[in-house]
């Protein structure tokens, strides 16, 4: 029967226990799945959808789908750190598109708003017919 030495035993119990400790830290790092903030993400996503931003805000609007769709795979994956950093950057990308979608609204309400304004002022400005 083959011995091992002390100095042998010690380095393979030294490796075994960093293997397992690498293996664990590696799995620890992920945390927990990032669900919450995948609900966040989404219900911000549903608001700029609401808001009008596929047309308004296109580009934005498509930048948070797109890293919420990537966000979910990470989930899938259990990369949740992945996941995590994923769906808060979808968040804020469609609160952007959110806002701009909103803001567009706005200038166009007020731009329509001067329009009337100017028929009005106009049509207050003209002299009535006189009847004969």
């Amino acid at each position: 029967m083959k011995t091992i030495s002390r100095t042998n035993r010690s380095a393979l119990v030294a490796s075994a226990l960093l293997v397992a400790t690498l293996a664990l830290g590696a799995c620890a790092s992920q945390g927990k799945p990032p669900v919450a903030d995948l609900a966040v993400a989404r219900t911000s996503l549903g608001q700029a959808e609401a808001a009008g931003a596929a047309q308004l805000a296109p580009v934005e609007f498509l930048n948070a789908r797109n890293k919420l769709a990537r966000a979910e795979a990470a989930m899938r994956d259990e990369r949740y750190n992945d996941a995590r950093a994923l769906t808060a950057e979808a968040a804020a990308d469609a609160d952007v598109a959110e806002r701009k979608a909103r803001a567009m609204k706005a200038t166009n309400a007020a731009l329509d708003a001067q329009r009337s304004n100017a028929v009005l002022g106009s049509e207050l400005g003209r002299t009535p017919a006189t009847s004969p």
